[in-house]
């Protein structure tokens, strides 16, 4: 990601020129043993389902964060007895949070290259408050991962370089977010049945093996329409179904064809061939080229006459290149596994 290149990132004053002291916070969401598994309905049948990263289950961390950000700076110029200039950053603002909180004392980098507050884990969202009144710097906060490579080895897209080393195009969460292109397709399967962001590394890190004991921000509760998803539905959702979907949520980042792109990705990965039928309609009824090339894509993994079909029936009427190139291949790999 080449803006995280940028110089002014790791010069605060490129913020805001009299900043004396970074003021660094952390807003813990959900985890695993914080909640109570959703139960499907009696006699209800199981979903085609998908997983939302649990950050972004619940209200939108940029607004929540800032809020609170905002109610910290009144209080600052509550104890100093004067007025304070204070400048709000949470992630969007060009600064390297994720350090500049290791510096101030909040916790240390792992293996994970995320930032690890012991008794606490990785769970939670970064904000940052600059302001023009000297503080005290916090000591530093000790800690370390010993040997343990809990998270490099569970990567489910071999995305760690090393030790505090990720290749960005091959993680998770930047495939299904930041990546605005099409998925490159030995990583598809990895993907699994992910569609926004990825928890797998926090997932198994020991430090996040039992509930913080401070719980979380209520804010940051999963909501049922992104805990809960619905990956037929979130393939053919109309414009008006996913602005309500990504309204005031974290979602918003990635647009509704990269969720339609992801919503292919996880049906072609759930092995499930309920999936088939909304599949060889989207290769016929969706707009975006970027979604056909996935659910070509998909239709090749699921296999099955009716798959096949549908893919030699588009090749017929498909005009775009890269769509044509994922037929053929599909149509291959389908081919190749009967011979």
């Amino acid at each position: 990601m080449a803006y995280m290149h940028d110089p002014a990132r790791s010069h605060p004053h490129g913020l805001m020129p009299d900043a004396q002291s970074f003021v660094a916070v952390a807003l813990c969401y959900p985890r695993p043993a914080d909640l109570v598994p959703l139960r499907r309905a009696a006699g209800a049948a199981p979903l085609l389902s998908g997983s939302v990263a649990r950050y972004a289950q619940g209200q939108d961390y940029h607004l929540v964060i800032k809020t609170k950000l905002w109610e910290l700076a009144r209080s600052a110029a509550d104890a100093c007895a004067t007025q304070v200039r204070a400048r709000i950053c949470v992630d969007t603002a060009p600064l390297l949070e994720r350090h500049a909180a290791c510096r101030a004392g909040l916790g240390f980098i792992g293996k994970s290259a995320m930032l690890i507050i012991p008794g606490i884990g990785t769970n939670f969202l970064l904000g940052a408050l600059l302001i023009d009144t000297a503080l005290t710097p916090s000591p530093p906060t000790p800690g370390g991962c010993g040997t343990c490579t809990s998270c490099l080895d569970a990567c489910p897209t071999k995305a760690f370089v090393g030790p505090n080393q990720v290749d960005a195009r091959r993680c998770v969460s930047y495939l299904t977010i930041e990546n605005h292109g099409p998925i490159a397709p030995e990583l598809r399967t990895g993907v699994g049945r992910r569609v926004f962001g990825c928890d797998v590394c926090q997932d198994v890190c020991p430090y996040n093996a039992s509930p913080a004991p401070q719980g979380y921000a209520p804010e940051l509760a999963p909501e049922p329409q992104r805990s809960r998803v619905d990956l037929l539905h979130w393939l053919a959702q109309p414009s008006g179904d996913n602005r309500r979907l990504v309204r005031r949520s974290a979602m918003r980042r990635a647009g509704r064809n990269q969720l339609k792109r992801n919503a292919a990705v996880a049906l072609g990965n759930s092995g499930d061939p309920r999936a088939i039928p909304a599949l060889c309609a989207a290769l016929t009824s969706e707009l975006s080229p970027l979604v056909r090339a996935h659910v070509a894509w998909a239709l090749g993994k699921l296999g099955g006459p009716d798959a096949e079909r549908s893919l030699e029936s588009a090749q017929t009427q498909e005009a775009d290149p890269a769509v044509q190139h994922e037929l053929q291949a599909a149509l291959l790999t389908l081919r190749g596994r009967r011979s």
